[in-house]
């Protein structure tokens, strides 16, 4: 029997649908990406810790779940919302449903609202929280101000590895290969095409969990440091920016990505703040200052570097967004640092920036 299922945002606004994967209630950050594929790849990426995801595109889990596509170990975000879901998915790879997926990694979701109805009222109002129920309450106001607390917290330490792990060219389904240089890697929500675009590339990759001592890092002598991706408020990070501040001075070559961007804006003692309804998508243009070239560009972030408060002595603007001028990426002066809001590694696409990888093996 099909379970009615409903979804209540903090102003009142009520969608009725339908529930599939985990049964349970959630109260979560309500944010949309506008991805037509790699929905396997949004559920496993470690930066929706903390949100409920709704997708754009109207079907949803038509190729199944290939656990090769995985980019980390579980399913993270807290809820999922979709048009259409495939109970029947046709594909040779496939080995399991985007149903079974979400029961087996306590996800609930919910299909059969107007999601492009949502999406414009999050466009509009920006992004704002909601629970996700089977079980309709008979006053709501009873409930929304429960919606209306939640907050994002914690959730580095949450996606975070525990203990320092190594990988060499031939792991994850990397090239084999002989390894050129030693990369510590700061997982603050690490994706696994982060590190094996690294491996690909002749890397050894030693990555760090999120309450990493930076004198160890600096002891064990790499030839370069990636700061990845994540979720949460960057400002929330305080530990771990102090950590980076001293990596920095170390003057070991940096790239870092996202989250990793942020923190290291913060380092240099920039400003971060949250935008309206944030990048969620594989098709966001941005360009490189320098080149004045132009990529399209996987994202998934709902917070941002204050250009205003960058100090010009110490970094510049490397690349922009097309569509609202925001800061994608800085170049670090007298210092072999860069970082890009976006993602070059980009699973499932696209792979238009993944040069900026060789970038970094031409600093180290």
């Amino acid at each position: 029997m099909i379970e009615k299922a409903y979804l209540i945002l903090e102003d009142g606004t009520v969608f009725e649908g339908k529930s599939f994967g985990a049964k349970k209630e959630v109260i979560s950050e309500i944010v949309f990406n506008t991805s037509m594929t790699g929905y396997l790849e949004v559920l496993t990426d470690p930066s929706y810790a903390g949100q409920a995801v709704t997708m754009t595109y109207p079907l949803i889990g038509n190729y199944g779940i290939a656990a090769d596509d995985m980019e980390s170990v579980r399913g993270w975000p807290d809820g999922f919302i979709v048009r259409e879901f495939a109970r029947m998915p046709s594909n040779f790879r496939s080995e399991d449903s985007i149903s079974h997926f979400l029961q087996q990694y306590e996800i609930p979701g919910i299909y059969g609202i107007d999601t492009r109805a949502l999406t414009k009222i999050l466009r509009e109002k920006g992004t704002m929280n909601g629970m996700i129920t089977t079980e309709l309450p008979q006053d709501l106001e009873q409930v929304l101000p429960r919606i209306r607390e939640y907050q994002v917290t914690g959730v580095v330490k949450k996606v975070s590895c525990d203990q320092p792990v190594v990988y060499k060219p031939g792991d994850l389904g990397s090239e084999a290969g002989k390894v050129k240089y030693q990369v510590a890697v700061i997982d603050v929500g690490t994706k696994r095409n982060i590190i094996r675009c690294l491996l690909n590339r002749g890397c050894e990759v030693t990555v760090y969990p999120c309450d990493f001592d930076a004198e160890t890092v600096i002891a064990s002598n790499p030839d370069g440091i990636m700061i990845t991706n994540g979720p949460g408020d960057p400002a929330e990070c305080v530990d771990i920016i102090a950590q980076i501040r001293l990596l920095v001075d170390a003057g070991i070559p940096i790239f870092a990505i996202c989250l990793g961007h942020q923190l290291m804006a913060l380092a240099h003692d920039a400003r971060t703040y949250k935008m309206k309804y944030g990048h969620r998508g594989a098709n966001h243009p941005v360009k490189n200052l320098d080149t004045g070239k132009v990529y399209i560009s996987s994202q998934n972030h709902g917070y941002v570097v204050d250009a205003d408060s960058l100090n010009p002595a110490l970094a510049k603007p490397w690349f922009v967004n097309v569509n609202d001028q925001t800061v994608e990426g800085l170049w670090y002066l007298n210092q072999p640092i860069r970082t890009v809001q976006f993602h070059p590694e980009a699973n499932a696409g696209p792979k238009d920036s993944e040069l900026l990888f060789d970038e970094f093996i031409k600093m180290m």
